[in-house]
């Protein structure tokens, strides 16, 4: 079940450490966020190095959508209502931003960058389409309503904001990390003050970014209640009429569609990990009703870490970690958000000040109704006695049949039948005596 950038783009290979080694710089975790503040740290003439478990883009990156896109679903407006139009306008000129520099750096790099109207719409409510155009008008962000007709089923109004873009993620990233100090299969198991200890020697460091998309620190920062994961699924078809824009419906449970190449992207059937949810049957179902001649030619999942507020938390990692940073809780937006994590973390490792740091700052207030939901989660699942249980924080797993994995509903961590972990914050396998 691989996604179409796995099969269509020959991944970049790196040696795992061979001996102890010393940096300014160490960041942990080899998807998009954690290359990218390798490639502008080298840029920028500071001594850095990249730690993978695994190998790069092997997570979470390879099995995205890749929408460059400030229209994050309908956010603006709640965010005006809670936190002021100062906060909002600063979180879309970040994502502006970003959307800038993608545009700039895919000018040199092949990877099927193409300029795409995003639109996020509505079944039902059109009310909250003219709020939020409304929100994002306030903030500077051109947009206006639409009716979607592209889309295969009535919607009752969408947002387009104009010149977005979407491109081939892995052909993006594989280039800009072939010259960057990177070193695949290197697991960080204990991490301390200043040093890692890996599993192939260690590496002492001056400042360290955790970039491990579910952070890996327990005794820091709370992000066990701060962060919860949220599942997704993707259909590849040929076959079926294109779109010209990139669609996400502002329900999470909804569908998406975008184009590449010949192919339709269709995504929805989401849950929250270790839930019951709709899966690839939605997404068949629908392609069924109208694709009817469509083939199936890929399908994949992906998993997104969801924070309390839907913005990122970019930053220090705790404020007793001041040498520690964090990139995490993307909200299903991980292109933009890591684009976004690479400049403020660059400028925080560096002393230097940033303009967005704030807005994106994980010390920020964690009262929010979705805390108490969490937490009550983790509750339950540290409640409930079944085994296997995760060796994450001990929570009950559930046997997920339409991926034949065992997932966390507490913090969503997966593993294989067998025991193998697939998904984070886990660090480690699960022994597998039966399967329960």
């Amino acid at each position: 079940m691989n996604s179409v950038w796995k099969e269509t783009e020959k991944r970049v290979r790196f040696a795992p450490l061979s001996d102890n080694k010393t940096t300014d710089i160490l960041i942990i975790g080899g998807g998009i966020a954690g290359i990218l503040c390798a490639y502008k740290l080298k840029n920028a003439g500071v001594d850095c190095m990249l730690a993978e478990a695994s190998e790069i883009c092997g997570g979470i990156t390879k099995n995205t959508t890749a929408k460059i896109t400030l229209a994050h679903g309908m956010i603006y407006d709640k965010m005006i209502r809670r936190f002021g139009e100062e906060k909002a306008r600063l979180y879309a000129e970040a994502q502006r931003r970003a959307c800038e520099e993608y545009a700039r750096l895919c000018q040199s790099i092949d990877c099927d960058y193409e300029v795409r109207d995003a639109y996020v719409y509505s079944l039902h409510d059109r009310g909250k389409v003219e709020r939020e155009v409304a929100a994002l008008k306030r903030i500077g962000v051109r947009a206006e309503l639409s009716d979607a007709s592209e889309l295969p089923m009535r919607v009752a109004g969408a947002v387009r904001v104009s010149e977005q873009a979407q491109f081939h993620p892995l052909k993006f990233l594989y280039t800009i990390a072939k010259n960057l100090p990177i070193y695949e299969n290197t697991k960080v198991v204990h991490l301390m003050p200043h040093k890692a200890v890996t599993n192939h020697g260690e590496i002492k460091y001056q400042k360290a970014i955790i970039a491990t998309h579910f952070p890996i620190l327990n005794k820091h920062g709370g992000y066990f209640l701060k962060l919860y994961q949220h599942r997704s699924y993707v259909l590849a078809l040929r076959g079926a009429k294109n779109v010209s824009g990139m669609y996400v419906d502002e329900s999470d449970t909804g569908l998406s569609f975008r184009s590449y190449g010949d192919l339709l992207l269709l995504g929805g059937g989401g849950h929250r990990t270790g839930k019951q949810g709709g899966c690839w049957q939605v997404l068949e179902e629908f392609a069924q009703q109208h694709y009817k001649n469509a083939e199936i030619v890929a399908k994949w999942a992906t998993q997104d870490c969801m924070t309390l507020d839907s913005i990122p938390y970019i930053g220090q990692y705790a404020k007793t970690t001041p040498d520690l940073y964090v990139a995490t809780g993307f909200n299903k937006w991980g292109m933009t958000n890591a684009m976004v994590a690479a400049d403020i973390l660059c400028d925080l490792v560096c002393g230097k000040t940033n303009p967005y740091a704030e807005v994106f700052s994980p010390s920020r207030s964690v009262w929010h109704p979705q805390l108490a939901f969490n937490a009550f989660e983790s509750t339950v699942g540290l409640l409930t006695p079944t085994v296997p249980r995760c060796p994450h924080l001990g929570c009950a797993l559930k046997y997920n049949r339409a991926e034949h994995s065992w997932d966390c509903p507490c913090h969503g961590s997966r593993f294989t039948e067998s025991g193998e972990l697939i998904d984070n914050p886990a660090t480690d396998d699960k022994k597998m005596h039966k399967r329960g």
